[in-house]
């Protein structure tokens, strides 16, 4: 009776929160990223959020690691859902969550886009059948290509020549070479079906023709580059999961098994530091590496959960036969993960590594608040693997076999959480991370996390905690700090401190660097939003200086302001302002753009809009600014010299079940009289790109 009491208080006396709410990418990616660069995997985060929007988690069977997973509640938001759930039963309507201690409106609309509330009814019906009159299902088929004609389209002459010019344009030599096109059309194509239904199965398929790339039936290839498919099915013939074609792995804090939606450092300061055990998962991304295919198992034995899998994907890299600084006769220099295959060299590289591993996992949780586990990987490859040395990669990975062994565990004690894992590789490094978050109060949260990755230490499918791209070579701590007066006002901080004991690319000493970040979030009203932000940045990086190699801080600042406002419901603006500023030595270089967005709704159409002002010294201060595309894709192109972006998309749904997607995008550059390099070379001061998209729900 109290609960039918306190939900009817909820629903007649709130009017906050809507059930329909739609999730603003933009906004959510803004949050969680402190400044766009090209150090993130965006497709797979961005992938992996899709999945829980999609899939959206019942909040009456969800788990603290699920839940914890979306990255937008504090330690005492996740303890004080649990508690309530516990003590008062199921949710019987998604306005329940107002009555949860310290959960705030603006946190509950952040969160509706990734939640339901759904009874827990068994469904008699036969697999097949449930899989064909699934209604979450969907088929897309996108185009896109670039509008002016590139040097990797053109026809083939005898000879390409290239002009070498002095500083003042003079030629001072022609040199000629074999030419070298790609080998089909400049349209990329790609198209995905998917059928899913939580805690019962998942079925789906992905194909992609990459620009460049040729469409063709031979041994190697059937008709598209990349294909990739999945099945998985939950709590069926005895398991917790079978899952069958490509997947990935999360499990622990990410050393061994790191996939899935794990956003790092950013303007989310606490919330996003700690990873969390999702187990296997499909992969349906057209990332064509990092990721297993084979078959995984998952079984529950009590408290205990087991997870088993095997894997054998082959991979792309060019053979390699300089016995001068190898011990083997035939090698790899690198796997290549672009999946680019255009090009002769490309094509040739293709498919020349086969990959085979054997993963596990065994964790105990005897409640929600404690688990502890082990987990390892074992990989074999065809070839051997050996980079050509150099001063900076001597303790690189360098044979045909690896193995990674790990132990993790995490505890919760009311609203704080300590987490960790140590793993160590075939090499005999080891590398480790541990750390607290917590809500020191109804207004305060915190995070704390050192990590330490010896230089020797190789894990290929870690994606830890790190300043790093890898886990390598690093040693670092982190503190961030979340506060939260009241609704209308939000500050974030974090500091990290790291050090590399050894050298890196274009650093030729162990070197120590820094980072800090400060947002000051602004909530007038729900119809106007804004933000000031400030990142500093300091590395250490070698230069040369009269025959000299001297080591010199690298200081970078990023800026931005930005202003959302609605003015009407079907009228929504957004005006951003970004900037940086880079000292490398002597050398002081700058950056900045200015942003204006439109965004409209009228009859059954929907326009987004930009126009934008850019004026960059170097790639160094590119702006990296988030872009509206069409469903599942992800734009975040690099604003980079002196000109003008713009793009205008719209979307159609001329009826329930259909939705098309228009995308026109565009730079027109003030600087060059060319854009791109190489095969990707365009005449003029233009580069402009079309896109189409069509999605299908049966």
């Amino acid at each position: 009776m109290k609960k039918w009491i306190s939900i009817a208080l909820i629903c007649f006396g709130f009017h906050g929160i809507a059930q329909n709410e739609e999730i603003d990418l933009e906004a959510f990616a803004e949050r969680l990223f402190q400044v766009q660069d090209e150090d993130i995997a965006y497709e797979d985060i961005y992938e992996s959020l899709l999945l829980f929007y999609s899939n959206k988690l019942n909040l009456n069977t969800v788990e603290p690691d699920e839940l914890a997973s979306l990255y937008i509640l504090n330690p005492a938001q996740v303890s004080n859902f649990f508690t309530y759930r516990d003590q008062l039963g199921d949710f019987l309507s998604i306005h329940e969550l107002q009555a949860i201690p310290t959960m705030d409106l603006e946190t509950i609309r952040l969160l509706l886009p990734f939640v339901t509330v759904e009874e827990s009814v068994t469904d008699n019906r036969p697999l097949i059948k449930r899989i064909i009159e699934e209604e979450n299902n969907y088929l897309l088929l996108r185009y896109s290509k670039r509008l002016e004609e590139q040097k990797g389209y053109t026809p083939a002459l005898p000879l390409d020549t290239t002009f070498v010019r002095s500083e003042s344009g003079e030629i001072m030599d022609t040199l000629t070479s074999a030419p070298t096109r790609y080998a089909g059309s400049p349209n990329k194509i790609y198209g995905r079906f998917r059928t899913s239904h939580r805690n019962d199965f998942s079925l789906g398929f992905t194909f992609e023709k990459d620009n460049g790339e040729a469409f063709t039936f031979s041994e190697k290839q059937k008709g598209f580059d990349f294909y990739s498919y999945h099945l998985l099915l939950e709590n069926k013939y005895g398991f917790d999961k079978i899952m069958l074609g490509d997947f990935q792995a999360q499990i622990g804090q990410g050393i061994v098994f790191g996939a899935g939606f794990n956003a790092g450092k950013g303007a989310e300061t606490v919330n996003t530091t700690k990873r969390n055990s999702l187990g296997l998962r499909p992969y349906t991304s057209v990332l064509e590496s990092g990721f297993f295919r084979g078959v995984g198992l998952t079984k529950s034995f009590g408290d205990f959960e087991m997870t088993l899998f095997y894997s054998k994907l082959n991979q792309d890299g060019n053979i390699q036969t300089d016995t001068t600084f190898s011990d083997f006769e035939e090698f790899i220099n690198s796997i290549q993960n672009t999946g680019f295959h255009r090009t002769p060299s490309e094509l040739a590289a293709k498919d020349q590594i086969t990959e085979e591993s054997i993963g596990a996992a065994i964790q105990y949780s005897p409640n929600r608040r404690f688990t502890i586990g082990v987990s390892g990987l074992n990989s074999q490859y065809s070839r051997p693997l050996q980079r050509r040395p150099n001063n900076y990669n001597q303790f690189e990975f360098k044979g045909d076999h690896n193995y990674i062994t790990s132990v993790f565990a995490n505890y919760t004690w009311q609203n704080f959480t300590f987490f960790t894992e140590t793993a160590r590789s075939k090499s005999g490094g080891v590398g480790a991370v541990g750390g607290l978050v917590a809500s020191l109060s109804r207004f305060v949260d915190m995070a704390m996390i050192f990590r330490n990755y010896d230089r020797d230490f190789h894990s290929f499918y870690g994606n830890a905690f790190s300043e790093n791209s890898r886990n390598i070579n690093e040693r670092g701590t982190y503190w961030g700090l979340s506060i939260k007066p009241n609704r209308r006002h939000k500050f974030n901080v974090y500091y990290d401190r790291f050090k590399f004991p050894w050298l890196k690319f274009q650093t030729e000493a162990p070197s120590i660097g820094n980072e800090w970040l400060a947002r000051y979030s602004h909530f007038p009203s729900r119809q106007i939003t804004l933000y000031a932000q400030v990142r500093q940045q300091t590395r250490q990086v070698t230069i040369s200086n009269e025959n000299l190699n001297l080591l010199v801080d690298q200081v970078k600042y990023n800026y931005i302001f930005n202003v959302d406002y609605e003015l009407k419901p079907w009228l929504k603006l957004k005006t951003k302002v970004q900037s940086s500023t880079q000292n490398e030595g002597e050398e002081f270089t700058k950056g900045f753009a200015i942003i204006q967005d439109v965004n409209f709704d009228w009859w059954k159409l929907k326009f987004n809009t930009r126009m934008a002002l850019f004026d960059t010294d170097n790639f160094d201060n590119a702006q990296y600014v988030y872009e509206s595309d069409v469903l599942y894709a992800f734009s975040i192109p690099a604003y980079n010299g002196t000109g003008v972006r713009s793009y205008a998309m719209v979307r159609y749904d001329p009826v329930r079940n259909i939705s098309l997607w228009l995308r026109y995008a565009r730079f027109s550059f003030r600087d060059r009289d060319s854009v791109g390099s190489g095969l990707e070379e365009a005449i003029g001061n233009t580069s402009s790109e079309v896109k189409a998209m069509l999605r299908v729900k049966f």
